[in-house]
């Protein structure tokens, strides 16, 4: 699939648009601010869906403008939303579930620790992963209780740490990274995770 990537918003996050590259159809991942550039990310493509990562407002700040430019579904986990966010969703995303887009698909892959609601997507067939917040090229998502921090430990261990070192993730905020060139780092980050610890972490700390 083809990648397209818009730095939007004050806090500048990462908007994305997957495209595949026979039907043109597209999904946007993301839409956090300034619709008219999302519009211009997607042009030549024909739009069939939003696919949100989670709900902090940063990520969603664009969503109904967008909806209602684009007028498709979006797609998102279940929840619970960030700080009880009433989101109307048009399809709920388990861990596992499938997004066509075209000839291409990408997979869900529930990731919570950052918030509750984060999912991760996985191109299929090809090594592409849009990461949200889950994790940055210098350490994971910010957490705001010490539970928080513990859950984000288990995400990394069963599940990031799962996908093959040649992944590509694609965080919200940042700049991408290969995961085999941070895989060391997160496993001695694991190693001497701080217990009651939670916050801003880095993989050296």
């Amino acid at each position: 699939m083809e990648l397209r990537t818009r730095v939007v918003g004050p806090w500048p996050m990462n908007s994305y648009a997957l495209v595949c590259p026979t039907t043109r159809q597209s999904v946007l991942i993301d839409p956090g601010a300034e619709p008219d550039e999302l519009v211009t990310m997607l042009d030549g493509t024909i739009p069939v869906a939003i696919v949100l990562t989670h709900t902090h407002p940063d990520h969603i700040g664009a969503l109904e403008e967008m909806r209602n430019r684009l007028g498709v579904p979006v797609f998102a986990h279940p929840g619970p939303h960030v700080a009880g966010v009433t989101l109307r969703v048009d399809r709920t995303l388990a861990h596992g579930d499938v997004v066509t887009v075209g000839d291409s698909a990408i997979r869900a892959w529930h990731t919570p620790g950052h918030t509750a609601d984060m999912v991760c997507y996985l191109v299929e067939g090809a090594p592409i992963a849009i990461v949200g917040d889950t994790l940055f090229d210098g350490g994971p998502g910010r957490t705001w209780s010490a539970d928080d921090f513990c859950i984000t430990l288990t995400t990394l261990r069963t599940i990031v740490l799962t996908w093959s070192d040649d992944v590509v993730c694609c965080p919200g905020h940042g700049s991408s990274f290969r995961l085999g060139e941070r895989r060391a780092a997160i496993e001695r980050f694991l190693a001497h995770a701080p217990k009651g610890f939670f916050g801003d972490a880095t993989w050296d700390m």
